[in-house]
């Protein structure tokens, strides 16, 4: 490798060493999990660096002077189920000379399959795809990668370069150490939102394009009025992810925890500096009593809550139903299925509510790579170190994020004169080249979430069309950037005794919040059902979180 390679990433590394030197202060006994001393570093740094069985480095190519296999979790999606001879495999090996020994699970199966070989001790060395790491760190079988990321100058270049430093905070655990590599964007993304019919819309005499930015949810709610009056139609609003994903964005607007989102129900009042239980607040009573207003009104389907994501599909595609919840992608994916030729689909910008006009996403952080404690090991101080560093280059480097997304350059895509990438236009991919009869993620294995997530805002915006360029531009221009909630950096024990607390009394919250929705229970009983959070223990949660908060706060920066 060259000097000048190394001469980068120490400057990187110096540069960011305060932010996670917090993980060296964290008063644990030394031990082979701790940072160690730099690997081929010593008083002779060229021989060190020539003593090195491969190449790599800020702006290198990862390259093995021996092959090497990695063994590894994969998730196999429905949608482009895993193939050996994807020319992602062998672009890899052509560039590193590592190839995979894989550990192959369906994706509904997946989170599932990685809790059995995490805690017996099996886990492959590289774990993708993984949104939550916090249940995997008392067992002791994954790494403390915040020990470990001064080797990975690639990683630490996107940390400095795009002010992740606080971003990342949110992934520490109680030790002040951080257990997955996440996904790191430079900018965030739009996220989830309302697929609409904007022809219908538009026929009702509602200028979408006009009003949309200005929307509150009642403001939303008048236009769905609208569109059920000029169709004569009920439950214009069918939809899809059983409202999971509704009812996490809507929380935002409301200021409270659903679906998806709803993860313990506890909210951060960032003037008090406290965490607070949502759940069963003024807030939450006024979020339900929406969605019932939508059920009771015949605006909303009540089956958007038991339904199966095929049959919400199946009545949008046949001009049933006029709104459902997604994202850019299936959406242009739904307008190659629509029974109406003339059907135009439209994403709307989130709309606002209580608590502001506010961007849903505003995390730059994607789903990550744990790295199980058998590379270490397995491979040793110094093999797994450049297992890391090959980890670095695919994940987060623009030539490894560059392949993961678009391929081979003359095979997959070219760049026009300005530096633009140019699918090939026999090959389709997230609305591009729709009628193409091959796909990028199908039939090459490019474009593929186990490894394409993160990376620059050039590269975020390469993969739009102008359609999802624009929602992005409208969200940015009428919606604000919210504060990111701190972590509650519970020990194993503190963990052991929130989470007692936390299982039944979100699953009470989660029956009733659908039961109040759709009617099943009235809203003349919510004091009812706030007695009943209180007796599960709500405050209790929040007194406990509030108290590991005090005696964290100084490595959150509070």
């Amino acid at each position: 490798m060259k000097k000048k390679g190394i001469h980068k990433w120490l400057g990187v590394m110096m540069a960011v060493a305060l932010v996670f030197g917090l993980a060296a202060c964290s008063g644990s006994d030394k031990s082979a999990n701790n940072t160690p001393a730099p690997a081929n570093e010593g008083t002779n740094n060229k021989n060190a660096e020539e003593a090195l069985d491969y190449t790599f480095g800020e702006g290198e190519t990862f390259h093995s002077n021996e092959p090497v296999t990695y063994s590894m979790m994969y998730s196999d999606h429905e949608n482009y189920p895993y193939n050996e001879n994807w020319r992602f495999w062998s672009a890899v090996k052509e560039r590193t000379n590592v190839d995979f020994d894989l550990s192959i699970t369906a994706r509904t199966e997946y989170e599932n399959q990685k809790s059995l070989l995490v805690n017996s001790g099996d886990a492959p060395y590289i774990i993708p795809k993984t949104y939550e790491e916090a249940a995997f760190v008392a067992g002791g079988q994954i790494v403390p990668i915040s020990d470990w990321v001064q080797y990975m100058p690639n990683y630490m270049k996107a940390v400095k370069d795009w002010g992740l430093e606080e971003d990342l905070k949110v992934k520490l655990q109680a030790d002040g150490k951080y257990y997955v590599l996440p996904g790191l964007w430079e900018v965030s993304g739009g996220g989830y939102s309302y697929i609409i019919r904007k022809d219908i819309f538009e026929a009702a005499g509602i200028d979408v394009e006009a009003e949309e930015g200005k929307w509150t949810y009642e403001d939303f709610y008048a236009a769905l009025k609208k569109v059920k009056e000029f169709t004569g139609k009920d439950n214009i609003f069918s939809d899809e992810f059983k409202g999971e994903s509704t009812l996490n964005i809507a929380g935002v607007a409301y200021g409270v925890t659903g679906g998806w989102g709803k993860a313990n129900g506890m909210k951060f009042d960032h003037e008090k500096n406290q965490f607070f239980f949502a759940d069963a607040s003024e807030d939450f009573k006024a979020y339900v009593t929406y969605f019932n207003k939508l059920i009771n009104e015949k605006i909303m389907d009540p089956e958007s809550f038991t339904q199966e994501d095929d049959a919400a599909q199946a009545k949008f595609f046949k001009g049933d139903s006029y709104v459902m919840n997604g994202n850019y992608q299936l959406m242009a994916d739904f307008q190659t299925k629509m029974e109406d030729p003339n059907a135009e689909l439209y994403m709307i910008v989130q709309p606002g509510g209580p608590k502001g006009m506010l961007q849903m996403e505003t995390s730059r952080l994607e789903n990550g790579v744990m790295i199980s404690q058998n590379a270490l090991k397995d491979l040793g101080e110094e093999k797994f170190i450049k297992m890391l560093r090959f980890v670095d280059w695919l994940w987060y480097s623009d030539e490894g994020q560059t392949l993961s997304l678009w391929g081979v350059e003359g095979e997959t895509y070219t760049k026009d004169a300005e530096g633009n990438f140019v699918l090939d236009p026999d090959i389709s991919y997230n609305g591009m080249n729709p009628t193409a009869t091959k796909k990028l993620n199908v039939d090459f294995g490019f474009g593929n979430g186990m490894f394409a997530y993160g990376g620059s805002s050039k590269l975020k915006l390469s993969k739009m069309t102008p359609g999802e360029r624009d929602y992005n531009d409208r969200i940015f221009a009428t919606r604000e950037a919210r504060k990111i909630d701190p972590p509650i950096m519970a020990t194993t024990d503190q963990a052991e005794q929130l989470n007692l607390i936390q299982t039944p009394l979100m699953d009470f919250v989660s029956t009733m919040t659908l039961k109040f929705i759709t009617g099943q229970e009235p809203l003349s009983n919510w004091d009812n059902y706030v007695a009943t959070v209180e007796a599960n223990g709500s405050s209790r949660y929040a007194q406990m979180a509030n108290e590991i908060f005090e005696s964290t706060k100084s490595l959150l920066g509070y």
